[in-house]
């Protein structure tokens, strides 16, 4: 009975599997050194191969967290709540993104958008991935465009994308981890030929921070 319970309440929105939760400096595109409190949601189907949080994949590996709890957690330590993943859009995020603003906190959101847009955002970071592209209301609504680069056809893939998001969208190329020592000098090169993007890195590995 309270597994078919806590299984309602997430279906609802009311709790959702926390994977970690941590204040930290931004580390990548528009809001890069910034302070924000980081909420890591589990469950992603995406399946990057270079994925970083694989761990993040399974969500019956991260315990259903009250949404009251996460957002009392937030609210002790910054302005800016970046909710992440694995995948959030893969639950209801309404009620969550709901009560974090009634709290007067700023909330964004880093998505590959192959899910329906839910919840109410100050931000939205669409990260998209070949295998599982996005839905049209996140290209729709998308403030910031980053895309991974991890070969020279992820170049083509950009440009695709940026055909797809709304005028606004501001438009970042940044280097898979693993290959930043190959793709960094690519990117420079192409945002200095295009200059309609911008360069993201993941400073924070650089910084040794979360």
């Amino acid at each position: 009975m309270l597994e078919k319970q806590i299984q309602i309440a997430v279906d609802k929105g009311e709790m959702l599997p926390l994977m970690e939760e941590f204040y930290t400096i931004q580390g990548e595109g528009f809001y890069t050194g910034t302070a924000a409190y980081f909420v890591r949601i589990g469950g992603c189907d995406v399946g990057c191969h270079w994925c970083d949080v694989k761990e993040s994949w399974n969500a019956e590996l991260h315990p259903p967290t009250a949404i009251d709890l996460i957002v009392a957690n937030a609210k002790k330590y910054a302005n800016t709540v970046v909710v992440t993943g694995g995948e959030p859009l893969t639950w209801d995020m309404t009620l969550l993104t709901s009560k974090l603003k009634e709290q007067g906190l700023r909330v964004h959101i880093e998505t590959s958008g192959c899910y329906a847009l839910t919840g109410k955002w100050d931000w939205i970071c669409l990260s998209p991935k070949k295998n599982k592209l996005p839905v049209s209301d996140v290209y729709a609504n998308a403030d910031e465009l980053k895309v991974i680069i991890y070969n020279k056809h992820d170049f083509i893939f950009a440009e695709e994308q940026a055909e797809l998001v709304n005028n606004n969208a501001i438009l970042f190329l940044q280097p898979e981890w693993s290959k930043k020592e190959e793709m960094t000098p690519l990117i420079v090169d192409y945002v200095m030929n295009n200059p309609k993007w911008r360069v993201s890195l993941q400073t924070h590995k650089y910084l040794n921070i979360p």
